[in-house]
């Protein structure tokens, strides 16, 4: 299965964006797909995940009530809505496949090849 992530860019403080993961290769219905981010100088850090079926969400507390993940099976695609953006969220994110409902990033199957996020103050 192959991911591609869009959607980053420069925001300031405050702003919001919506990154998109398109998927093919493979329906993505049949697996369970997760944001994952990667600061500077820091290890990747799960963001938020969301059930094959949609109907399950997790999110890394950081991040509850700014960011929502959503997908639409129908094209393949998975989104990731960020608002109230803070400095400190400024990361490449990637988006993942796993078989299984994860909020581990080793457990994840498959990547796309990361989008760069830039918020500043």
């Amino acid at each position: 299965v192959q991911l591609q992530a869009s959607g980053g860019g420069s925001v300031q403080a405050g702003g919001s964006l919506r990154l998109s993961c398109a998927v093919s290769g493979r329906t993505s219905s049949d697996y369970n797909m997760g944001w994952i981010r990667q600061a500077p100088g820091k290890e990747r850090e799960f963001v938020a995940v969301i059930r094959w079926s949609g109907d399950k969400t997790r999110y890394q507390n950081s991040v509850k009530g700014r960011f929502t993940i959503s997908r639409d099976n129908a094209k393949n695609t998975l989104y990731l809505q960020m608002n109230s953006l803070k400095v400190e969220d400024t990361a490449v994110y990637y988006c993942a496949a796993a078989v299984v409902f994860t909020t581990s990033v080793s457990i994840y199957d498959y990547w796309g090849q990361g989008t760069q996020v830039t918020v500043s103050s």
